[in-house]
């Protein structure tokens, strides 16, 4: 008896179906074409890994300009992964967030260091006497992504249609998400103490859609949702770039008291819950003891030209005219008054748009007054018409000199000889000093990062490095160096080009002390002493 025909039929079909399959696993032949695909290399190009947080950083170094941050140094560890479940490498994320951060402001120096727990003892300890970390950083970065949930939520539908036997389509989809996060802190160097208030903590949302397809991420910041569309398997890295990108912003914002979040969105900072805590915090911790307060605002209205004065963190006539007349220009009552309101209005304001005053504030020592009662500074502005103002205005106009000298009158040195300085300005006047090493190389090392007001005080010589934490030596090779040092009657780093304040004890590119002294004379208007020391080996 013979098969029936639709039997015959469906045979017929498995035979070829089974001839197919044959073919079908044939691996050789195709994995040759594959390698030789790939041995040709990739046709596009690198591309460029943009998260959700490229313009912040971008933004935070227009920011860090407009407060004058400068000579921020720090140390950054390896950052670890607690769960053991990503390959990623952390620091070298960090590293790049940071230079991208001060691609124009050279805010922020970076130093990558070491693999385990000892790593700072270790630097610190190696500083002491290698050359090339003669200045030491003064925060350290530590922490590791601490969080990584898969699966907290998991959904799957399936669909199917059938005509058994012969018949049977189905399809299915899947989402799930999972949660990652990062905490970084940062510590001072000095005593390994975590700075308070100093952190960053935040999570991502990764969305998973389909088999092995990462769909988007999800940061939530300020009440704000930012969002990355991922790709394939590189998604959960990619969501860690983001993360880390924010923890920069984040930190260096709290560290150096800027308005960081209006780089993330936040317009409004007072209607903002997380914002107006911040703010908060940070001005009563200032207030605790006054003197930061104080010396945030001398440092900050020095800068914007409203104030020419010592950042001592003591009140005095100037600052006291220059709150006042910063307070109006806000559109605030004219009270010498550092209250909350100042301060939130001073951090949401668009400093670009404030007008400059035609001349600062300027605090006179009493000592340089004649007829000044002897404990009781004065003030030198543009309205002032009293003997005591004019007397200032006098002894400004007398010309500035500067004198540079090292202990006995040295000159020569031995190979790997400390140097110490003595600067004396003939008035109370900004100073700021350059060393061109043995390579010819231009360095700025004072002011710095351990001593960053640049004012000083005629009847208070400064002594370098005295207490500060880095060494001038002769060099080992014994070849001639010069210091040059520049002084003027006002602030002028502000006005100087980036290119040529740089990162202290960093060269500077291209820099020679013939250039630096034409954009001195450039920012000062030409009242300018300078004064030049030659390092000699014995």
């Amino acid at each position: 008896m013979k098969p029936p025909k639709a039997a015959r039929l469906l045979a017929l079909s498995a035979t070829l179906a089974a001839l197919a399959g044959c073919q079908t696993l044939e691996v050789k032949q195709p994995t040759i074409d594959q390698t030789n695909e790939i041995r040709k290399g990739p046709e596009d190009r690198p591309q460029r890994s943009i998260t959700g947080f490229s313009h912040a950083l971008r933004c935070m170094d227009t920011l860090l300009l407009d407060y004058g941050v400068r000579d921020i140094t720090m140390l950054t560890e390896e950052i670890s992964d607690e769960t053991k479940k990503l390959n990623a490498g952390t620091r070298d994320m960090l590293i790049s967030s940071v230079s991208d951060m001060s691609r124009r402001s050279r805010a922020v120096r970076l130093v990558a260091f070491g693999k385990d727990t000892a790593n700072v003892i270790s630097y610190l300890a190696s500083a002491q006497n290698a050359a090339a970390y003669q200045a030491i950083p003064l925060y350290d970065i530590k922490g590791s992504v601490s969080q990584f949930d898969e699966n907290l939520v998991k959904n799957q539908k399936d669909l199917g249609i059938g005509f058994a036997p012969f018949i049977n389509l189905g399809a299915a989809k899947d989402a799930g998400s999972s949660m990652l996060a990062l905490d970084l802190s940062v510590l001072t160097t000095s005593d390994m103490a975590v700075l308070a208030g100093v952190t960053s903590r935040n999570s991502v949302m990764i969305l998973k859609q389909g088999s092995g397809i990462d769909g988007d991420a999800a940061y939530h910041k300020f009440g704000i949702n930012y969002s990355m569309n991922l790709a394939k398997a590189e998604g959960q890295t990619q969501a860690l770039r983001g993360l880390v990108e924010l923890a920069a912003v984040e930190l260096i914002g709290k560290l150096t008291k800027t308005p960081y979040w209006t780089c993330l969105g936040v317009t409004d900072p007072k209607k903002n819950d997380e914002t107006r805590l911040e703010m908060f915090d940070w001005y009563h911790a200032m207030a605790s003891t006054r003197i930061e307060l104080i010396a945030y605002f001398q440092n900050q209205l020095r800068r914007r030209a409203f104030y020419d004065g010592p950042i001592d963190g003591e009140f005095n006539p100037a600052i006291d005219e220059a709150i006042a007349n910063y307070r109006a220009a806000l559109g605030l009552s004219r009270e010498a008054v550092l209250n909350e309101e100042f301060f939130y209005a001073f951090l949401a304001a668009d400093h670009t748009k404030i007008k400059r005053p035609d001349q600062p504030a300027r605090y006179v020592a009493p000592n340089t007054v004649a007829g000044a009662p002897a404990s009781i500074p004065v003030v030198a502005s543009a309205a002032s018409a009293s003997p005591a103002a004019a007397a200032a205005a006098a002894s400004a106009t007398a010309p500035l000199k500067l004198s540079v000298t090292a202990p006995k009158q040295q000159t020569r040195f031995a190979r790997g000889e400390s140097i110490n300085l003595s600067l004396a300005p003939s008035q109370d006047a900004h100073v700021y000093c350059y060393l061109q090493d043995e390579e010819s190389k231009v360095i700025r090392f004072f002011p710095n990062r351990f001593a960053r007001d640049s004012r000083i005080a005629a009847a208070q010589p400064l002594t370098l490095p005295g207490a500060m934490r880095f060494q001038l030596t002769m060099n080992t090779k014994g070849v001639p160096e010069t210091i040059s040092c520049f002084a003027t009657q006002r602030d002028v780093m502000a006005s100087l080009p980036q290119a040529l304040v740089g990162t202290d004890f960093e060269p500077l590119p291209g820099a020679t002390l013939e250039l630096i002294r034409g954009a001195f004379v450039k920012a000062s208007g030409g009242t300018l002493a300078q004064e030049n020391f030659r390092v000699q080996a014995k």
